[in-house]
């Protein structure tokens, strides 16, 4: 292939077999992926130079679409949690496929790091906007290391290539798998970019020679943030964790809070390390009103708009528009925000563990116990809404370990014993937040409002609800403030928010029973204390 651009010219694109008549631009920075963007009909400039692209129709991938090749040298006792299993033959075939594919068109590599202790990274994307969205989230070697560089993971995206269930033994036309002996991980058939990220925290996690769980460290998924004007030495380093779509973003960025780390971080014996550089929070309602900073970054010139509005005329983003298809969201790097990225040399002084209840029954917020903390840790319940055959919205349970849809090689017991000892040693505040629905399920009852959360956030972390009034949840035994100033008592209590407390007992009842069902597969790796710490109905009659 011709390749032109800084790189290392012993370890190119012929490292993984590309070859053919494409092309590979290396290491362009932010203006040329732009301009090549724009020429290349992948996206338009706003009015302020933020790079607007679409990542439909291509279609969203969910965890029967993420795959790992198993064999001998990676099994090893692991126990897998959001991967499916991928015979190697599979996975070679796909590979050959893709690698064909992309051999006869215009790549675009960017040679990056991620974590505390540098891992290089290398992605090899089809569009020029994918590249640029990678290189807002990760690291940047200085231009004179690129000529040295030499990849422990490499990441190809083609989202052209559709994959064939048949031949490849996949479920569909977009996929993306995983092999750990080469370090490769291939994403076929979806312009989601965030396939990316997933797939980043997967190749982290599962790598021998960096796995986290070896250092004494875990990969989480959420936000971090200080107090404004400090650096985390204070102790006012707070942890937000949470799937996609539960707020840590946007809770960690908080009034007076300066966020550190978004996406993909680690927590070990150093506190709080940030695997990116990088934040990629959603757009939707940005305004300069209640949320100046994002607004300022989302427009300026370098960062990334999925599905958002664009004026015609005066190319101005409209992060309230319906029109675009897919979820609106932006990419830029941390340093775009006031004092964004900031040092955390701290411990973090507070945990919120974020969950998006679909089916209300779970209060705002929540003390928890370190073992209570540990069992909704490993269960990572998140609610999800589905249509059913009358077209009716109707509430669904999902369970991924740590709150991430990436697959964990570790057994939960390694996963348990570490977050025990984290949480022994910096002894920080754990909260469970529910950012999702009160009063009924998803669809007839409401959002929890996010000035509501907020305020709740802030009563925890300025010491407000350590004093305050509790009740024991009778469907999770977690400790719920009964009063919280500047919050309506009725909305810190599920029950009372319900049109009447037999549809709240029977739903609750529903959902306990999913939280067990879900746990059974754990019981074993944990100790008597998390198997305690399960929830168990005992409502009062009514």
């Amino acid at each position: 292939m011709n390749q032109t651009g800084t790189h290392n010219e012993d370890h190119g694109a012929e490292a993984i077999g590309l070859s053919g008549t494409g092309r590979v631009f290396w290491n362009l920075r932010e203006a040329a992926l732009c301009e090549r963007a724009v020429a290349r009909a992948e996206g338009r400039l706003s009015d302020t130079g933020a790079l607007v692209v679409a990542t439909v129709p291509p279609p969203t991938l969910d965890e029967q679409d993420r795959y790992v090749v198993r064999d001998e040298a990676v099994e090893d006792g692991a126990r897998w949690e959001g991967a499916n299993p991928l015979p190697r033959a599979s996975f070679e075939t796909l590979k050959a496929d893709m690698l064909a594919y992309a051999g006869g068109r215009t790549l675009f590599g960017q040679d990056l790091y991620a974590g505390a202790d540098p891992v290089p990274v290398r992605v090899l994307t089809e569009h020029a906007w994918q590249a640029l969205f990678v290189r807002n989230l990760l690291r940047r070697p200085e231009p004179s290391a690129l000529a040295g560089f030499v990849p422990q993971l490499t990441i190809l995206s083609t989202p052209g290539f559709r994959a064939e269930p048949e031949k490849h033994g996949v479920r569909g036309t977009g996929a993306v798998a995983c092999d750990l002996a080469q370090g490769l991980v291939l994403i076929a058939g979806t312009l989601h970019a965030e396939e990316m990220e997933a797939a980043l925290a997967a190749g982290l996690a599962h790598m021998p020679a960096h796995s986290p769980a070896e250092r004494g460290r875990l990969v989480l998924s959420g936000a971090a943030s200080v107090e404004e004007g400090s650096t985390g030495t204070t102790g006012d380093l707070a942890l937000f964790l949470g799937r996609s779509g539960a707020g840590a973003t946007t809770l960690a960025a908080g009034p007076a809070r300066t966020l550190c780390a978004d996406g993909l971080l680690a927590w070990g014996q150093d506190g709080i390390e940030p695997v990116g550089a990088g934040c990629h929070p959603r757009t939707r309602g940005l305004s300069p009103d209640n949320a100046p900073a994002f607004h300022a970054a989302a427009r300026r010139f370098g960062a990334v708009l999925a599905n958002v509005g664009l004026d015609p005329e005066g190319r101005a983003p409209d992060f309230d528009d319906d029109a675009p298809a897919g979820e609106g969201r932006a990419a830029f790097p941390l340093d775009f925000l006031p004092g964004g990225g900031a040092p955390m040399a701290g411990r973090p002084r507070h945990v919120f563990l974020l969950v998006h209840d679909a089916f209300g029954v779970l209060p705002p917020i929540a003390r928890l116990t370190p073992s209570q903390a540990l069992y909704h840790f490993l269960s990572g319940y998140q609610g999800d809404v589905t249509s059913t055959e009358s077209g009716a919205e109707a509430p669904q349970a999902r369970f991924a370990p740590g709150g991430a849809a990436i697959a964990l090689p570790t057994p939960p017991s390694t996963e348990s014993r570490l977050l025990r000892e984290l949480l022994a040693r910096d002894a920080p505040g754990c909260w469970l937040v529910n950012t999702g629905w009160l009063g009924s399920r998803a669809g007839t009852g409401r959002r929890v409002p996010l000035a509501v959360t907020r305020r709740l956030v802030e009563a925890a972390l300025s010491g407000a609800l350590d004093a305050g009034e509790t009740r024991t949840d009778p469907n999770f035994g977690f400790a719920v403030p009964v009063e919280v100033e500047g919050v309506e008592r009725a909305l810190l209590d599920p029950a009372r928010a319900w049109p009447t407390r037999i549809d709240y007992s029977m739903t609750a009842r529903r959902l306990v029973g999913l939280f067990t069902a879900n746990f059974a597969r754990f019981e074993s790796a944990v100790d008597e204390e998390v198997r305690g710490a399960q929830p168990g109905v005992a409502i009062a009659a009514e």
